[in-house]
Formats: structure tokens, sequence, C-alpha cells
């Protein structure tokens, strides 16, 4: 029986790929047996590699539309084809929502929103003349799905990727698939800059109703799932891969103790 997690023969572009979730996510794709294309505005010092197999890297700032084109032509010059799409790049350190510039709101959702849409264009017209069509995986944030204190932009960002996933996915379907994974709270190099030190990561993780924070291969786990025939009929929609996401806050704040059945 043919393996339908095997990606022999399948050209994977992983955007914001050579460190934290997207040099996993690459890692995984390259163990199956894809040909991966990486990028991000600074090489890295090493191959992002996997089970002897390396990535092939383009230095990009996805912000650029002239630079995405560069990665598609590079990809498509290297293989022939575009198989997956991993719009990964993404994130924002913490700013004060009153305070924040305007210049910087703009820098946050070039980088989450806009930048996933241009790759998007980029790969169509490659994806929609193959055969079997191909698949775009936009990561999304629990951020985009509820308030989110000290970070109102990319907020705003992820919540318009989700939009912007089930848009393309009636646009561009039934060829190209459209899913956007919904992350919750990963560790990852920078989770020290939202939680301190090992004893707030292990904090936050108690609300979480698995107990703990996730970690990138459990993502990385989810897009190949998404990106494999396992997935050929989901499309158009989010996928919560947060562990159960953390516990309401008025649980913490309450003075009595809620029972089932109350709310």
């Amino acid at each position: 029986m043919t393996d339908p997690l095997d990606m022999s023969g399948r050209t994977v572009i992983v955007t914001g790929g050579t460190k934290g979730l997207g040099k996993v996510i690459a890692e995984r794709f390259l163990e199956q047996g894809a040909d991966v294309v990486i990028c991000a505005r600074r090489e890295p010092e090493a191959l992002v590699a996997a089970d002897g197999r390396a990535a092939s890297f383009v230095a990009c700032d996805v912000r650029e539309p002239e630079q995405v084109a560069a990665v598609v032509a590079a990809a498509i010059e290297a293989t022939g084809r575009i198989d997956v799409l991993v719009n990964n790049a993404g994130g924002a350190p913490p700013a004060d929502s009153a305070t924040v510039s305007p210049r910087f709101n703009e820098k946050i959702i070039a980088l989450n929103l806009l930048a996933p849409l241009s790759f998007a264009q980029a790969v169509h017209d490659q994806m929609q003349s193959q055969d079997d069509g191909g698949v775009i995986v936009n990561i999304g944030s629990v951020s985009g799905t509820r308030p989110n204190p000290a970070g109102v932009a990319y907020g705003a960002a992820k919540a318009g990727l989700i939009n912007v996933t089930e848009t393309l996915a009636h646009e561009w379907g039934p060829k190209i698939r459209v899913i956007a994974p919904v992350v919750g709270l990963i560790v990852t190099e920078e989770a020290h800059l939202f939680y301190g030190d090992q004893a707030g990561i292990d904090a936050v993780g108690e609300t979480i109703a698995l107990g703990r924070m996730g970690v990138p291969e459990e993502i990385a786990d989810v897009v190949l799932f998404c990106a494999s025939p396992l997935a050929r009929w989901v499309s158009g929609c989010t996928i919560p891969v947060h562990g159960g996401d953390d516990k309401p806050s008025y649980l913490g704040a309450s003075t009595g103790e809620v029972t089932q059945g109350e709310a």
C-alpha cells in the first residue's frame, strides 16, 4: 500500500524556513522525501537538513513581491513544479496598542497578511497548470480568533489570513486546496520574549487543556497531514492545533467553585 505521507517527487516551499517552526516543518517534509525550498531574509549558518537531505535556500523578504516571485521561479527551475506552499513567515513582538507607531502596524500586517497573499498569488499559475494541483497551508494563530492584547496588528492580520484561506479555496478550487492550521501556544527559540523563563512556560502550559505548551514538531505533523492525500477533502477551513487552548480566565478570577453544567 502506498504511504499517503510520502512526499517523494513533490516540491515544497516553506517561508521563514530557517528557524523555529518553519525549520521543523521543512525538516518534516525532507524526512518524507520532498524537495524543499526555504526562504528568509538571512541565509542560515548551516543548511536545513534531515535524513541526509538538505533544503535549498533563496534569500527573500516576503514583503517584497519581486523577491517572492524569485523564490517561486527558483523552485520551478529546480524541479519543474510546486506542490505545497507553507506560508509560515510571520510574528510580532509585544507592543502597546495605544502607543505603537503606524509604521510598526504596517510592517506587521505586511508580514503576516499581505506577504502570504502575495506568495499564494505567485504560486497560483503553476499549481493550476499541474494535473494534481497543489496545496497552500497558511499558518494561522489563536491570536486571530480571540482578543490579542499587546498585539492588535498581529491579531488582525491573522484574522484576515483566515478569510484569505476561506476565499482562495473557493476561487482557486478544486485544483488548489487552501488550509489554515490555527496554532496555539508553542515553545520556540523566542518563547522567552513572551513567557519568561522555564517556570513561566510551565505555568502557562498548566492553563492549557492538555497541560503543557506545544512543540513545533506537533504543528509540523499537522501541516504534513494538510499537504497529503489524507486531507484530500479538506479545504477552505481552519484546523485548531492548540492542545485544547487555555482555560477561560474567569475560572481563575472566580471565588466560587464552578461545577459541571454551570456557566
